[in-house]
């Protein structure tokens, strides 16, 4: 088999990449290769609506499952890439099969980081990342009344969230002193143990597991104070491994993911790698080498390579932005708080509705915006700009971000 475009993942940015192949009028063949058995889909309702019933398995669907066909976009799937020979242009997958390639496109995302203490693999251990996982979780639900989570996380809270709905009990362990310390101050931490502990959730911050209890199945954790906390089932959300060994050993640079230009070129000739698994410099982290962990990474990058591909090549350079769902609060993210010196409390915890806005410098790097559409969507532009405005201003509810006079 050969195509002139092969995408390795077919998760959100592997799905765009093709996409966006089509929509600038690229002619040429295309295969999708995917590890699972289904169809692109969206993965951040796994941990939120989906779980809750709320989102059915079809509008899951990135797009309907006979668009691929129409597009002449040709899914492989249930099919793993072992082995990739950029210099013969090929990669070959699990079952010996060998696919050459004009163009390699590397959209494999990660796989769920797991926990390396004794039980750890016993059943009732779940992370959150693929239908699989959201199934497996569901199908053992009416039998399980207390749930422990491992991670104080996006997915850790969002999880939290929604087995609170669900009735059941849960503990939430962070090994660090507070709630999503790698991506956010402690302004927006404290309020957001404050609305889990007020759901009824066992939030314990600077506590590790030791041990998972249980025979065959999970009946308890051991903490690292050595007291237990009694559970049928434990979600473990603590990162992801990025999916890059196979790029890796063909001579990819890269440890933390794989290492991309401002085009999101490997140095490998004729591969490229997106979203997830992508490390790159950003200009919104002083230039500093990250991967970022987000839908809109993924799609911006699949435009870029896309572009490039088709002869219009522009350097990746999008600005960040993050949500995430918890009970009725919506978190709205705009920007990298990395290296921030200081921040500015616009609004009111109490009231639900505020925002947490970050400086470095004097310049505006990032807004946490929760349940406050407006600031994040004026914020925005502030943000790219790095703009200067007084702290005071800033604090100032009153008049609105984009009309706050600069300095």
């Amino acid at each position: 088999m050969h195509f002139d475009v092969v995408i390795v993942g077919a998760g959100q940015g592997g799905a765009y990449a093709a996409i966006q192949l089509r929509q600038l009028g690229f002619e040429g063949t295309i295969a999708l290769i995917g590890r699972e058995s289904e169809p692109p889909y969206e993965r951040p309702p796994l941990s939120k609506e989906y779980m809750l019933g709320e989102k059915e398995w079809e509008r899951l669907l990135i797009r309907p499952a006979d668009f691929w066909a129409g597009k002449g976009i040709e899914l492989l799937l249930g099919a793993e890439v072992t082995t990739v020979a950029a210099s013969e242009r090929q990669v070959t997958l699990g079952d010996g099969r060998v696919v050459g390639f004009g163009e390699l496109i590397w959209a494999t995302g990660g796989d769920p980081r797991p926990l390396s203490c004794p039980g750890a693999t016993l059943a009732g251990v779940h992370g959150v990342r693929t239908r699989a996982d959201a199934d497996a979780i569901l199908g053992e639900l009416s039998g399980v009344s207390r749930v422990c989570i491992v991670g104080g996380g996006y997915i850790g809270l969002e999880a939290a969230a929604v087995l609170r709905k669900l009735g059941k009990e849960v503990t939430l362990l962070e090994v660090l002193p507070r709630v999503l310390a790698r991506v956010a101050g402690p302004q927006l931490s404290a309020f957001y143990e404050q609305e889990h502990r007020a759901h009824g959730v066992d939030l314990r911050t600077e506590t590790g597991v030791v041990e998972i209890l249980g025979e065959d199945r999970v009946s308890g954790v051991r903490l690292s104070d050595d007291s237990v906390v009694d559970c049928q089932m434990v979600i473990v959300g603590i990162g992801i491994i990025p999916a890059v060994a196979p790029l890796l050993l063909a001579g990819a640079a890269g440890g933390n993911g794989v290492d991309v230009d401002e085009y999101c070129r490997t140095v490998l000739p004729h591969v490229w790698a997106i979203g997830d698994c992508a490390a790159h410099a950003s200009r919104f982290a002083d230039g500093a080498v990250i991967r970022l962990e987000s839908v809109q990474n993924a799609n911006d990058m699949a435009s870029c390579v896309a572009k490039a591909i088709t002869g219009d090549p522009q350097p990746y350079g999008a600005t960040p932005w993050f949500w995430s769902n918890q009970y009725d609060l919506k978190l709205q993210t705009v920007g990298l708080s990395i290296g921030h010196d200081a921040t500015v409390l616009r609004g009111d915890p109490q009231a639900r509705s505020f925002s947490v806005i970050y400086l470095k410098a004097g310049k505006m790097i990032a807004i946490d915006a929760v349940n406050s559409i407006k600031d994040y969507v004026q914020a925005r532009k502030l943000v790219e700009e790095g703009a200067v405005i007084a702290p005071e201003d800033l604090a100032d509810t009153s008049r609105p971000l984009k009309e706050l006079p600069r300095g």
